[in-house]
C-alpha cells in the first residue's frame, strides 16, 4: 500500500489472481487496516472528458475502486489548521491499474474520466446516503478549487 501526501488517503494497489476461467480481485476486506465499517455500495459511470467535482463529505470517507476505463481522481485539502491544507493530489487508476483509494471525510475530491470509454466507479461508502439530509457539500468544478483539469501533453 502507498501513502500520498494526504493524511488518512490511502491507495491499495489490487492482486489480481488469473486463471483459465478469467480473473478476480478483491476490492475491500473487513480486515483491511483501513476498513471503517460498510454503509453501501453504490456504482456511477462518467463519459470521456468528463469531470465530476468538487464534493466532500463530514462522515463518510468513499472507498473508490474504478471497474472500467481510468480516471483520474484529485483530492484537495483546504481543512483549517491541517498540516496538509493548499496540497492537491492526484491519483490515475482504472482498469490498467488496479487501486482502490480510501478518500477520508474533510476532503474535496472529484475525477475526471481520462480513457476512451466511459469509466465506471464502485464506491463502497462507509455511510449510507440520507435522501433527506446529505452528508455532501459540493462546488463547481471550475473556479472555487484551484486545479487546472485540463489535459497536460507533452
Amino acid at each position: 500500500m502507498s501513502m500520498p501526501r494526504l493524511p488518512g488517503v490511502y491507495v491499495r494497489d489490487l492482486v489480481v489472481h488469473p486463471d483459465d476461467r478469467g480473473r478476480l480481485f478483491e476490492v475491500l476486506r473487513s480486515d483491511d487496516p483501513e476498513f471503517g465499517g460498510f454503509g453501501q455500495a453504490y456504482i456511477t459511470t462518467t463519459y470521456p472528458g468528463v469531470v465530476k467535482a468538487w464534493h466532500r463529505h463530514q462522515a463518510q470517507d468513499d472507498h473508490f475502486c474504478v471497474l472500467k476505463g481510468m480516471i483520474k481522481l484529485v483530492i484537495h485539502d483546504n481543512r483549517p489548521g491541517s498540516p496538509t491544507a493548499g496540497v492537491t493530489d492526484e491519483i490515475w487508476f482504472g482498469e490498467h491499474k488496479l487501486r482502490r483509494v480510501v478518500v477520508p471525510a474533510g476532503l474535496w475530491h472529484g475525477w475526471t474520466c481520462v480513457s476512451e470509454r466511459e469509466a465506471m466507479i464502485l464506491n463502497l461508502a462507509t455511510a449510507v446516503y440520507n435522501h433527506q439530509k446529505p452528508d455532501e457539500e459540493r462546488l463547481p468544478a471550475h473556479g472555487v478549487i484551484p486545479y487546472d483539469w485540463a489535459r497536460r501533453d507533452g
